[in-house]
């Protein structure tokens, strides 16, 4: 299986055959942090935006942000 890596996150990679889309979450934390695309390369994109929008968030509300479990 192939993960998505950014800023010691991985994300997963999976496909929805019914309607086209590719989606995944965060692996590894506890919190729920989702994304999805129609390519492989906005996906990738999606990822990077989603683990940076997580590390921000936790900022602005004064959270330790959670590493791999």
């Amino acid at each position: 299986m192939e993960l998505l890596s950014h800023k010691g996150y991985n994300g997963s990679i999976e496909t929805s055959l019914s309607n086209g889309v590719m989606h995944g979450k965060i692996l590894f934390i506890g919190d729920l942090v989702t994304y999805e695309a129609d390519s492989v390369s906005q996906l990738k994109a999606e990822f990077a935006a989603a683990v940076d929008d997580y590390l921000e968030t936790c900022e602005a509300i004064g959270k330790k942000p959670e590493k791999a479990l």
